[in-house]
């Protein structure tokens, strides 16, 4: 690996440990209180009311609060809503239709995922919205997620054509992530004070 990569990585994995700690010292309360402003946000954005097939991560540990907030309002206004089923060993996502709530279970990593004996799988091509987890964010559609490049794999691979918004508080935001070329880059990130669309070739 050249010494230039080598050095992203250190870079990488400092920034996540230090903005997951940070995260992770956000009270339950203030979670909770900025996930509300951020799904209001989300649900009021012409990209959500456009989509028919929404692909959504389900919240676990520290991140911004998808289940119930995202979950029910989908369901609500009819959205058809998928959430991703790990394939840990292949380093996969494959969506999975949720109808209800109560389908969900845990799953790889302790996240809570579809019952795959009770819900349908979702053609990825289907998808028009992608909402994406994270650890670290910049402000111009770089992203960081855990390690594993599950989501990165997915869009590239599965859904390249679906638009991606990314789901941070304020604080998960570095000034320039110094990204590796299997990243994939963000159309929209939205906090609890702001929405940022970048400006790229993209929907």
């Amino acid at each position: 690996m050249p010494q230039q990569e080598n050095h992203n990585q250190a870079l990488r994995l400092e920034l996540r440990k230090q903005i997951l700690a940070s995260r992770n010292g956000l009270s339950a309360q203030e979670r909770q209180r900025k996930s509300t402003q951020i799904i209001q946000t989300l649900v009021k954005q012409k990209i959500f009311k456009q989509a028919k097939t929404i692909f959504s991560y389900v919240n676990f540990r520290s991140e911004v609060i998808t289940d119930p907030l995202l979950v029910e309002t989908c369901l609500a206004v009819g959205k058809r809503l998928c959430v991703p089923l790990t394939i840990q060993q292949d380093f996969r996502l494959i969506p999975y239709e949720l109808t209800d709530r109560d389908r969900l279970r845990p799953g790889c990593y302790g996240i809570p995922e579809p019952d795959p004996d009770t819900c349908e799988q979702i053609s990825p091509h289907e998808i028009d919205l992608i909402v994406l987890p994270g650890s670290v964010f910049d402000r111009f559609g770089g992203r960081l997620g855990y390690g594993g490049g599950f989501y990165d794999r997915f869009i590239e691979n599965e859904a390249p054509g679906a638009i991606r918004v990314g789901l941070a508080f304020d604080l998960q935001i570095a000034d320039k992530l110094p990204l590796l070329p299997h990243d994939q880059l963000l159309h929209h990130l939205i906090t609890e004070h702001e929405i940022v669309t970048f400006n790229q070739d993209m929907p």
